[in-house]
């Protein structure tokens, strides 16, 4: 909390990212203990982050009045990704069991998807929700390809795909096909786009590590509109979209922020390789980061586009 830790710091590429940051704010470590750390969902009415630890079989939560980090769930399924839905409800991907659930305000656990044309989805990864309520997730191999992530087990579907769940009708519906790993996805601010990350050079050589554009229709298909950015560093993981539609996304040497343009326009560095960020505070102007050990945060003048 005094000073800035090692390994930590703001690197502008280009002048648009010098209005992002305050001169004088610092990346915090705010806990640290994990194993690897993913999927971080701001509630507001609570003031508290929960986020996942998934070789750990749990999720925690950081308490923001307070700055005490403590066990949320456990055993969590070894959950993985994490949002808010427009209830203020907890919508999770839990790896162990290959599906994606709802925690409703009993604490009770809703299934949302766990299936698709009666074969079992392979580990969900990603969840981001549209404001008319649909549920959009990446379903890519990782939990079921050994046991540190969940459990090793046979794939069903012959494939990685991006799912629209409505929980109106209760239907799951594929709306890709052609990824290799699709992992982490947000919609634009005004949901005519979605981003969505492909991490398929972690199994295929030369695969994609890159992020691609879609465009979205109002009855929610897609059209591709290439790709958006390549990884410079590593892959990208999970990332958020801010109120001017940039895209901040982790990498391996910190969080990298791009114009909607699509230019690097500047890094957050970080000491541990990052999965995942997300908005948070009274004004969601503070990024909250998932490293692989750590939790960091960092305030910016940015502000998150949505909850979650």
């Amino acid at each position: 909390m005094f000073g800035q830790i090692d390994g930590t710091g703001f690197e502008v590429l280009d002048p648009r990212f010098e209005s992002c940051f305050v001169g004088h704010a610092r990346v915090e470590r705010l806990w640290t203990g994990g194993r690897w750390l993913e999927g971080p969902a701001w509630f507001a009415a609570g003031r508290y982050l929960v986020f996942s630890d998934i070789p750990n079989n749990r999720m925690m939560r950081y308490d923001d009045t307070s700055g005490h980090t403590s066990v949320f769930r456990s055993p969590s399924n070894n959950s993985n990704g994490n949002t808010v839905d427009d209830q203020g409800r907890l919508i999770t991907c839990e790896h162990l069991t290959r599906r994606v659930t709802r925690t409703d305000f009993n604490g009770r656990l809703t299934v949302l998807a766990d299936r698709i044309a009666g074969k079992r989805l392979n580990s969900p990864n990603d969840v981001t929700v549209k404001s008319d309520g649909t549920i959009w997730f990446t379903d890519p191999s990782y939990g079921i390809l050994h046991d540190y992530e969940g459990d090793y087990g046979e794939a069903e579907i012959g494939g990685c795909h991006v799912y629209r769940h409505d929980p109106a009708t209760g239907t799951t519906d594929q709306v890709t096909s052609d990824f290799v790993k699709p992992n982490g996805l947000a919609f634009s601010p005004d949901e005519t786009l979605l981003y969505v990350a492909d991490t398929g050079a972690t199994h295929l050589p030369g695969g994609p590590r890159h992020i691609r554009k879609l465009a979205v229709s109002t009855d929610g298909r897609l059209t591709d509109l290439g790709v958006f950015a390549e990884c410079t560093s590593g892959l990208f993981d999970g990332f958020r979209v801010d109120r001017k539609g940039r895209i901040w996304t982790s990498a391996g040497d910190g969080v990298h922020a791009y114009d909607p343009d699509g230019t690097l326009i500047g890094k957050i560095h970080i000491p541990e390789g990052v999965s995942n960020v997300a908005f948070g505070g009274d004004k969601l102007n503070r990024l909250f980061i998932t490293a692989s050990t750590s939790l960091y945060a960092v305030y910016l003048t940015a502000n998150g586009s949505r909850l979650g």
